[in-house]
C-alpha cells in the first residue's frame, strides 16, 4: 500500500504548516491563551478562509468533502502550532454528527456557516457514568406540549463555552446503556436553563462544566429521528479520536525538534551535549516512540474511521494506547534532556508537554483503551 500524500495533500500540509509558523508562532498563541475567550475568532475566520473548517462538509453544503487523510494532515499541523481553537470539537466531530443525524434541512442550515467559520457548534454527550460507553445517557428530554424539557450534565466538554451552539445527547425513551432511545438536540449559547462554567485544562485549552435544568425546547430542537442518535455519535466520535490523535502526533514532532535543537545547542564541557552518548540514546528511543506513533496514527486515519463500530474500536485502542505511551516518553524524556528550564512557560516546550499530558487523558486514558482492546480481541477471536 502507498502511504505517501499526493500532491494536493502535500500542497494541503504545506499550506497549514505555513499558517502555523507565520501566523500563530509562541508569542501569538501567549496572546490567545491569556486572553478571556482563550481562543481567537480572527484565528477561527483565518483557519475558515484557508478551508480547514469546510474540509469535512459535504460540497452540496458548500464544504470541501475531503477524507480522513486530510483531516489528518490539518489536525497533525495544527497540533505541531499547538494550536487553541476548536477545530476538532467543531469541525470534525460536530460536523460528522450533524452529516450523520440531522436531516437534509438541518444539515443545510447549520453546515454552510459552520464551514465558512460564522458559527462553531460543539456535541455535548460524555457524562461521567459512561466509561466509553456511547449509549450511557442519563440526561433526560421528556415532551413537553410541542417541545422539549431537558434536565442533566454533562462535565468537561471541551470548548462549550466558545461554541455558538451545542449539540446535547438526551434519552427520550429506554434506560441508560440501551443504544435505541438517545436523541440529539440543539441548544443555543445562552439559552434559559443552560449553565456554563467555563474552566481551563491542564493544557490551556478551554472546557465547560455544562448543567441542564429545566431547560426548554421547540419541537424544532430535535435532530434528525427521535431516538435513532447513538449510532451517528458513536462515528463521529470514533473521528474526533483519530484527529487527536493526529494532533498529538504533531505535539510530539514539535516537543522532539525542540529537543534535538537544544542537544545542539547546549554546551557543557566545551561540547554541544548532544555529543554524549547516553543522551544520544535517549534521543534514539524518542524517534523508536515517534515513528511507531505515526504509523499508528496512519492506521487509525486509514482503518479506524470506517468499517464496523466494534473494529474501529478495536484499532483506534490499539493506537490510543501506542501514542498515549509515546506521549507520555517524548514528553517526560524532552523535559528531563531540557532541565529544569523545560518546564517554564516562557519555553514553548513546556506547553507541548502539557498538551501531550492532556492528550493522555482525553479521549479514554490508557489504560481504559488497552483494557478495551483486549476485551475486543478476545470478542474477535
Amino acid at each position: 500500500m502507498n502511504f505517501n500524500l499526493n500532491d494536493e495533500q502535500r500542497q494541503l500540509d504545506d499550506l497549514l504548516r505555513r499558517f502555523v509558523s507565520k501566523d500563530y508562532g509562541f508569542e501569538q498563541r501567549n496572546a490567545i491563551l491569556r486572553s478571556e475567550a482563550g481562543f481567537s475568532r480572527d484565528t477561527w475566520q483565518a483557519l475558515a478562509d484557508l478551508g480547514v473548517l469546510a474540509l469535512n462538509v459535504p460540497e452540496d453544503h458548500g464544504g470541501l468533502n475531503a477524507g480522513s487523510v486530510e483531516t489528518m494532515i490539518v489536525m497533525q499541523a495544527l497540533g505541531r502550532g499547538l494550536v487553541l481553537e476548536p477545530v476538532a470539537a467543531s469541525a470534525v466531530v460536530a460536523t460528522h454528527v450533524l452529516r450523520e443525524v440531522a436531516s437534509d434541512e438541518q444539515q443545510a442550515e447549520l453546515l454552510p456557516a459552520m464551514a465558512a467559520g460564522e458559527r462553531i457548534v460543539v456535541l455535548a454527550h460524555e457524562e461521567s457514568a459512561a466509561e466509553g460507553d456511547v449509549s450511557r445517557v442519563a440526561t433526560t428530554a421528556r415532551r413537553d406540549g410541542d417541545g422539549w424539557v431537558l434536565d442533566g450534565h454533562k462535565p468537561v466538554v471541551m470548548h462549550a463555552a466558545a461554541a455558538d451552539e451545542l449539540l446535547v445527547s438526551a434519552r427520550t425513551s429506554g434506560q441508560p446503556g440501551d443504544v435505541q432511545g438517545v436523541s440529539l438536540f440543539r441548544v443555543p449559547a445562552g439559552t434559559a436553563g443552560l449553565l456554563l462554567r467555563s474552566l481551563p485544562t491542564v493544557d490551556g485549552q478551554r472546557a465547560a462544566d455544562v448543567k441542564l435544568q429545566g431547560l426548554r425546547l421547540s419541537a424544532s430542537a430535535l435532530i434528525g429521528t427521535e431516538g435513532a442518535a447513538s449510532e451517528g455519535i458513536r462515528f463521529a466520535q470514533d473521528k474526533g479520536l483519530a484527529a487527536l490523535m493526529a494532533d498529538a502526533l504533531g505535539a510530539m514532532e514539535s516537543v522532539f525538534d525542540a529537543t534535538v535543537e537544544y542537544l545542539k545547542t547546549r554546551q557543557q564541557f566545551g561540547q554541544p551535549i548532544g555529543r554524549f552518548q547516553a543522551l544520544q540514546h535517549r534521543a534514539a528511543d524518542m524517534v523508536l516512540h515517534l515513528e511507531q506513533s505515526r504509523s499508528m496514527v496512519v492506521l487509525a486515519t486509514l482503518r479506524g474511521t470506517q468499517g464496523p463500530a466494534a473494529e474501529r474500536a478495536r484499532i483506534l485502542s490499539a493506537a490510543k494506547v501506542t501514542l498515549g505511551q509515546a506521549a507520555r516518553f517524548i514528553g517526560q524524556n524532552a523535559v528531563q534532556l531540557h532541565g529544569g528550564m523545560g518546564m517554564t512557560d516562557e519555553l514553548a516546550l513546556s506547553h507541548g508537554f502539557k498538551r501531550l499530558v492532556a492528550f493522555e487523558l482525553r479521549g479514554g486514558e490508557t489504560d481504559e483503551h488497552l483494557a478495551r482492546f483486549a476485551q475486543l480481541s478476545r470478542a474477535a477471536a
